[in-house]
């Protein structure tokens, strides 16, 4: 597995996201209020929607289309919801973000 660059820290807005596409990948990167960075699919385990166009909160994101609530972290739809979007381990470098793929 490689390490890919992808932007700059402070290009990802707190409470926010920032879209990649690679390949044939959509991944989308969180940062919640703490400065904390999470990487998941962006495709929500329910109807596929968006999840960077959802909103953040603690280390979840809440999907636009139906509001599953999914766990940042592990990629784990929350309460009575059922399913899972693959997650992926980023680490950051001179303020530069790079994705595990």
């Amino acid at each position: 597995m490689a390490w890919l660059e992808v932007t700059h820290i402070e290009n990802i807005p707190l409470m926010g996201s920032r879209k990649i596409i690679y390949k044939e990948l959509e991944i989308a990167i969180f940062k919640t209020k703490e400065g904390e960075l999470f990487a998941v699919h962006n495709e929500c385990p329910h109807k596929k929607g968006n999840l960077s166009e959802g909103i953040v909160h603690d280390k979840m994101v809440t999907c636009p289309l139906h509001s599953w609530v999914i766990d940042l972290k592990s990629g784990e739809a929350q309460g009575s919801d059922c399913g899972c979007t693959k997650t992926y381990e980023l680490k950051i470098e001179n303020e530069m973000v790079y994705i595990r793929l």
